[in-house]
């Protein structure tokens, strides 16, 4: 019997120490990853279109990383951990991955080093950082949630009837991330390793059930590096540049929905019979996402595609419908 009991005192010590190591190591995660969150504020104000999201300091120059949504669409202001406002910058995004790099004016900060990011396996204990309901402001710190990753799998999401343009490997987390605000925060282990980029809120397009994801950073590594060095083609050659006798939706034969944002994804609202675009298969609903290989994230960006392509060269446009990716070329020398 004395045995027993001094072997239970033994193993309950253990536990506790073991209990006591893993919450310090939760508390210096969240410690050493908090200086690397914003919280950022900008377009929106309303039920559905909040005016807040979340971001990560990526470089010492600050460089963020964040969701690209309506948030950006107008002057938005990016608040560090330690309260301090700046005027932000946006240096370019990537409407497949639906995310963006804005650059504030500061220099010396704290951030997180993309490259070190892990992969980690399923059942891996994970802390979420993020603006949720953009309670946090000045410099009050991001909401920490505690989680795991629960699975690994391709994402199959809807946004309303808009099926996401991105399809790759995403981290589903055992934590309630799908909420406003949520959007562009950081994922790490709790040893404060990156893990991923919290996405923005979708349902799961079977089940219809919220989703709570994070992409890896291994799958924006390239097309941030990208923007970083100034090859990020949606704002490069995005001027005011435009031909003698340009193209538009209208001579091609399709409409866009109307412009509600600044940034109102280019649906096709109705491609009329016997047109160019009608031919090419072209047809209500289908979301423009590239023109000539450059990326579209709203009706205005086509606008300005086409009118930097003259009416007698050919364009090619690539849709996204349901789940598949079409590209067609049309050219208005085709004959009727």
């Amino acid at each position: 019997m004395k045995d027993s009991t001094g072997f239970n005192c033994i193993a309950a010590v253990l536990l506790m120490l073991f209990c006591s190591t893993a919450v310090d190591a939760q508390s210096s995660a969240v410690k050493s990853v908090l200086p690397h969150t914003v919280k950022i504020v900008g377009s929106g104000g309303m039920r559905g279109l909040e005016a807040y999201q979340s971001g990560i300091l990526i470089s010492s120059e600050g460089h963020v990383l964040t969701a690209w949504s309506y948030v950006l669409d107008s002057a938005s202001t990016v608040t560090t951990n330690d309260g301090e406002r700046f005027q932000c910058k946006l240096l370019g995004y990537d409407a497949k991955l639906e995310i963006a790099v804005v650059k504030i004016d500061a220099e010396g900060l704290p951030h997180v080093d993309l490259a070190s990011a892990v992969d980690p396996a399923i059942g891996t204990p994970i802390l979420a950082f993020c603006n949720c309901y953009g309670v946090a402001t000045g410099d009050e710190p991001v909401s920490v949630q505690r989680g795991v990753v629960s699975a690994k799998t391709k994402l199959a999401a809807k946004r309303g009837s808009w099926q996401i343009p991105y399809t790759d490997d995403v981290f589903i987390l055992d934590a309630i991330t799908s909420n406003p605000g949520s959007a562009g925060g950081m994922v790490c282990d709790v040893r404060g390793r990156p893990v991923g980029l919290i996405g923005k809120e979708s349902q799961d397009a079977r089940t219809g059930l919220w989703l709570s994801y994070a992409i890896p950073f291994s799958k924006l590594t390239e097309s941030v590096n990208r923007i970083l060095d100034g090859k990020n083609l949606q704002e490069q050659n995005m001027t005011s540049r435009r031909t003698a006798e340009p193209l538009d939706p209208q001579l091609l034969g399709f409409a866009l929905v109307p412009e509600v944002l600044n940034r109102t994804p280019p649906y096709i609202e109705f491609v009329r019979e016997k047109t160019v675009a009608f031919r090419a298969g072209l047809l209500a609903d289908d979301l423009v996402i590239e023109i000539n290989g450059l990326p579209t994230a709203s009706c205005r960006d086509v606008a300005k595609r086409l009118g930097q392509v003259d009416r007698d060269s050919p364009v090619t446009i690539t849709i996204q419908r349901g789940s598949e990716f079409l590209t067609v070329t049309m050219s208005l020398l085709e004959s009727n």
